[in-house]
């Protein structure tokens, strides 16, 4: 059964270690070993285990972040928080995947993998906010849709396919941000905007590397290989005219400071909304549907 709305304590968030609450991890991890690609260091910086997830940047970048719970059907769905808050005094719609730090809190939000409920959860805050004309804004991180079977049984693929559709149609200035893992369904269903990027290291794609590479190769273990020919990382995915943008992150991740990648979302989310600032909701509509027909075209024409 669904619950009331909860007032979230912005700063210290639940998923962040006591050691990192007040402030960005150490940046003791260094990046990915130089044997591997570029391609595939990104990959690992994108999985980063200190990596920055949704909830802390929610407390770094908006203030006032009330949690809503449930789908108004099935649950809650703690792999898929989404709430209201205020980002520099406009108040705004927030959706993102939330894969949690230590092993009791990724089982409990489910390694960010949301099930139906969480998309059906999303998509009652994203009708919310477009009721009241609120900007939305989705934080990506997943690895995928849960593919359990208690997923299928309550209708994954049904769940997945309406957000879309519906986001399609939302009369809402939509931005999207890959900030960690961007895998598959689980990802784009969330992930129709007005303005879609990526943090510098996130990596965004159509299937996870190791499973390309089990299904083209028969071996998971050339993921290095299959994430090369997925081109999965966010200077590639702008080159091809699939995302807007992309967020710059420091050092050597985003892993190194919490806080300045924060500053950077921060900024990012206010100079693209400021884009759209005046725009009435059919031409947000018309700006969406075009968009992503052109990326479809683009798919046409390249294997034409």
């Amino acid at each position: 059964m669904s619950t009331a709305p909860q007032r979230t304590n912005p700063e210290p968030t639940p998923e962040t270690p006591p050691s990192e609450a007040t402030g960005s991890p150490s940046p003791t991890a260094s990046a990915s070993p130089q044997t591997h690609s570029p391609t595939w260091q990104r990959v690992l910086l994108a999985r980063h285990p200190k990596r920055p997830h949704t909830l802390d940047y929610i407390s770094r970048v908006f203030s006032g972040f009330d949690e809503l719970h449930g789908d108004r059907a099935f649950g809650d769905d703690a792999a898929l928080v989404a709430g209201l808050a205020d980002l520099d005094g406009k108040p705004v719609a927030i959706i993102g995947q939330q894969k949690g730090r230590d092993t009791k809190q990724k089982l409990h939000r489910n390694f960010g993998m949301p099930k139906p409920e969480g998309y059906r959860k999303a998509l009652r805050i994203m009708r919310l906010a477009a009721k009241f004309n609120l900007p939305i804004v989705t934080l990506i991180d997943t690895p995928g849709a849960y593919p359990g079977i208690d997923a299928e049984e309550r209708g994954q693929a049904e769940a997945i396919a309406v957000c879309l559709r519906e986001m399609s149609r939302l009369g809402s200035p939509v931005l999207t941000v890959v900030i960690g893992e961007g895998g598959s369904g689980g990802a784009l269903a969330i992930g129709v905007g007005n303005d879609n990027s990526m943090c510098e290291n996130a990596t965004y794609s159509v299937i996870s590397p190791e499973s390309c590479a089990a299904i083209i190769y028969r071996d998971a273990k050339k993921a290095q290989q299959a994430a090369e020919a997925l081109r999965v990382t966010a200077p590639e995915l702008l080159q091809l005219g699939l995302i807007d943008q992309v967020i710059e992150e420091p050092g050597e991740g985003a892993h190194t400071d919490w806080d300045v990648s924060a500053q950077s979302l921060r900024a990012h989310l206010l100079r693209t909304l400021d884009q759209f600032q005046g725009w009435t909701p059919e031409q947000l509509v018309l700006h969406r549907q075009d968009k992503f027909r052109r990326i479809a075209s683009f798919f046409e024409d390249s294997v034409s």
